[in-house]
C-alpha cells in the first residue's frame, strides 16, 4: 500500500538558494509536496559549494551542508535569463501551488517571474518572497545573508560578555530557524485559506523583521528604558547558569540552577554538603554574585568527567548535560533510541547521514523521501513529463544550455 503524505498533490516551484529559502521548502517537500528546485549551472546555489564535503573531495553533488537542506526534492536546471527558460519557469508556475524565492527585490521582476506574472498563469498561486529588510522602506535595497541578519536584527549584539566584542552564535541562526520556519508557517497558512476560499495569496517576509522576533524580551526591556547589555551565559532567572571547564582538553559541562532544590542537588555533588557562605543564600544571593559563584563552580567541575558530572547532577536534580562535540553527538544514546539519524543513499556520496524530521505527526508523518538532487537530475523528467517538452525539442534546449 503506497504511503499519502499531507501535503501530497502540493506542488512548489523553489527558486530559492542558500539557506533560508530551502530550509523552508525542505519541510514541505518531506511532508509529501512535489518540490521543484530552479538551479541555474551558471549560478549555482552557493552552498552546493560548502564545505562539509563527502570524504573531503569537493564537487557541486559532494555538499553535506547542502544534502542536508534539500532532501525530498527535485532539480531543474533553466538557464532564466534566456527567454526559453523564463517560459519554461512560467509553466511550472503554472502547475505550481507555491512559489518561493530570496532573492534581492525586484530580482524575480525583472526576470518576468514576479508575482504578477505568476498569479497571470497560475490565480490562486502562493507566492512567498524572502527579502533581507522588505521590499518597501530606506533601507529595502539592501543586501544579506544569515551573518548580516543577525547583525541587523539586534542578535548579535545580545551574544558575548560586556568587555568584549560580540560572539555570534556559532551559526547563520536566522537561516536555520526564525526565518525558514516562519515562512513554511505562512504557506501552510496561505494554503489553508485557498483551500477554503480559493484565493491565493501574496507572502512578504522580510527576514530582518522575522529575526527580531527572536529577541523580543530584550525588545521590550529596551522599550521600558532597560537597554540590556551583552552578559556571558549569565540569565536573569538562573544561578550558577554557564559553562563550566571539567577534567580533559576543551571538556565541558553546562549547568543550570533555577530552584533552592536545585541549588541543594549541586551543593551535595560539588562539595558534599549544603554550601552555607551567606552572600550566596538564596537565589537573589547567588545571582548577585554570579562572578564568585562561577569561580567556586569552576574550582570543582575541573576534576571532574564532563559526562560523569552531568549524570551525577542530573541524578541530583539538577539541569545538566556534557557539552557534545558532533562526532560524539553522532553516538548520542537518546537520538539514536528515537532514529534521529537517517542514512540515505546518495548516488554520488553513498549512504550519508541526515537529520530526520524533528517532530513527529501521529496521523500525518513525514519521511526522508529521498537524498538530495544532483544537479539538474530531473531536469529532463519534469520538462517532458510535466511541461510538456518532446525529448526533441529538450535536447535542443539542452544542446543550447538552455536546460541541463
Amino acid at each position: 500500500m503506497q504511503r499519502t503524505f499531507p501535503l501530497s498533490g502540493v506542488r512548489v516551484a523553489d527558486f530559492s538558494w542558500v539557506g533560508a529559502g530551502p530550509f523552508l521548502t525542505k519541510p514541505l517537500a518531506d511532508h509529501g509536496a512535489d518540490v521543484v528546485k530552479v538551479e541555474s549551472r551558471q549560478r549555482r546555489d552557493p552552498i552546493r559549494s560548502m564545505a562539509p564535503f563527502r570524504d573531503g573531495e569537493r564537487g557541486p553533488d559532494r555538499s553535506g551542508y547542502f544534502a542536508n537542506r534539500n532532501t525530498s526534492k527535485r532539480s531543474l536546471c533553466l538557464d532564466l535569463k534566456d527567454p526559453r527558460g523564463r517560459d519554461l519557469a512560467l509553466r511550472l508556475i503554472s502547475t505550481s501551488d507555491v512559489v518561493v524565492n530570496n532573492f534581492s527585490p525586484g530580482t524575480m521582476d525583472r526576470l518576468g517571474l514576479g508575482y504578477d506574472a505568476a498569479r497571470e498563469v497560475r490565480p490562486g498561486v502562493v507566492y512567498l518572497e524572502m527579502p533581507m529588510i522588505g521590499r518597501a522602506g530606506p533601507h529595502h535595497g539592501w543586501r544579506g545573508y544569515g551573518l548580516t541578519i543577525a547583525a541587523a536584527g539586534g542578535l548579535l549584539g545580545l551574544t558575548g560578555y560586556p568587555d568584549r566584542p560580540p560572539v555570534g552564535t556559532g551559526t547563520n541562526f536566522p537561516d536555520h530557524v526564525p526565518n525558514p520556519l516562519h515562512g513554511a508557517v505562512a504557506v501552510l497558512a496561505a494554503l489553508r485559506k485557498r483551500r477554503r476560499t480559493g484565493q491565493g495569496e501574496y507572502i512578504e517576509l522580510a527576514q530582518l523583521e522575522s529575526t527580531a522576533n527572536v529577541i523580543g524580551p530584550a525588545l521590550v526591556a529596551a522599550a521600558a528604558g532597560d537597554a540590556p547589555v551583552r552578559d556571558g551565559n549569565r540569565d536573569d532567572l538562573a544561578a550558577p547558569h554557564g559553562v563550566y571547564p571539567c577534567a580533559g582538553d576543551d571538556s565541558w559541562c553546562a549547568i543550570a540552577v533555577v530552584t533552592d532544590d536545585q541549588w541543594s542537588g549541586l551543593c551535595r555533588v560539588l562539595w558534599d554538603e549544603r554550601w552555607d557562605e551567606p552572600a550566596l543564600a538564596g537565589a537573589d544571593g547567588r545571582r548577585r554574585n554570579s562572578g564568585r559563584l562561577d569561580e567556586l563552580v569552576a574550582g570543582r567541575t575541573r576534576s571532574w568527567v564532563a559526562d560523569d558530572l552531568a549524570r551525577a547532577l542530573t541524578d541530583a536534580g539538577v539541569p545538566a548535560s556534557e557539552v557534545l562535540h558532533a562526532d560524539a553527538l553522532m553516538l548520542d544514546a537518546q537520538l539514536r533510541a528515537r532514529g534521529h539519524w537517517e542514512v540515505l543513499d546518495h548516488p554520488v556520496m553513498g549512504p550519508s547521514v541526515y537529520d530526520a524530521i524533528p517532530y513527529r505527526l501521529s496521523a500525518t508523518p513525514g519521511a526522508l523521501r529521498s537524498p538530495a538532487p544532483l544537479l539538474g537530475a530531473d531536469s529532463e523528467a519534469v520538462c517532458v513529463d510535466l511541461l510538456g517538452l518532446d525529448a526533441a525539442e529538450y535536447r535542443q534546449l539542452e544542446e543550447e544550455g538552455v536546460v541541463g
